[in-house]
């Protein structure tokens, strides 16, 4: 973005947004998973009577920080609904009935299922019921962790992982410079290796996952579709735990 650039899109932005997506290309990318990572762990220090407003701020700040970059994004391609549909199903189909294949199985005393080796603690299935019972407070609980997951959670994971880590290990210094959705091996592998990190009590499915999304991602070069697909998924897995109380996927 030249100078000239850079002053029209301060006098419909501030200057210092600007001037950062300027200075750093990958901000509108990075930007908003960090920060919904940041407000996430903050949203600890509520009381658990108090949930509620953490999970309402969070997805506020979060949705904020999302419009303050909209000027910046790539071009999210189109829908395809029907992809992003049948994708999102099969993705949260396979996420349980994967978890499940892997629990017990044991391969040099580690158990597949179980949490990502090296990582620190163990696996513990969280039920609300246990904080909130089984009254109002219970369905305003499951309504707002449904809400957020197919919302702002598609938006920032997609910017990051398809719309950056993907680029990212093309070119880490300008990812914005990759042509988008340039296949790379090491890009399709790698980044689903690194998304243990984030899943590591459902490292094993979070592989498959992230294969399945990174292939769609190369033959639609779209993030609409994506977003689209992975609020589908969130949406069904979430859905099924609810109603058949496998809180391991809570």
């Amino acid at each position: 973005m030249g100078d000239r650039q850079l002053e029209a899109a301060g006098a419909a932005e501030p200057l210092w947004l600007a001037s950062l997506v300027k200075a750093e290309p990958r901000a509108p990318l990075v930007a908003p998973y960090m920060a919904y990572l940041l407000l996430l762990a903050a949203g600890d220090l509520f009381p658990v009577n108090l949930s509620w407003l953490a999970m309402s701020l969070h997805m506020g700040l979060v949705a904020w920080v999302i419009c303050l970059f909209r000027r910046h994004y790539p071009t999210l391609g189109r829908a395809h609904w029907p992809i992003a549909v049948v994708g999102g199903l099969l993705a949260a189909w396979g996420w349980v009935a994967g978890q499940h294949f892997l629990s017990g199985k044991i391969v040099a005393g580690y158990d597949l299922g179980g949490r990502l080796l090296f990582y620190p603690g163990e696996a513990s299935p969280y039920d609300p019921h246990t904080d909130f019972g089984d009254g109002a407070a219970f369905w305003v609980h499951v309504v707002l962790k449904i809400t957020r997951a197919c919302t702002v959670v598609p938006v920032v994971e997609e910017l990051f992982w398809r719309g950056f880590i993907l680029h990212a290990f093309v070119n880490w210094h300008r990812p914005e410079e990759v042509p988008w959705g340039r296949f790379s091996w090491l890009a399709m592998v790698g980044s689903a290796l690194l998304s243990t990190m984030q899943h590591p009590d459902n490292w094993g499915v979070s592989i498959g996952c992230w294969l399945l999304f990174n292939a769609l991602f190369y033959w639609t070069k779209s993030l609409r579709c994506l977003m689209i697909m992975h609020g589908v998924t969130n949406l069904a897995l979430y859905v099924y735990v609810v109603r058949s109380g496998d809180w391991q996927f809570w």
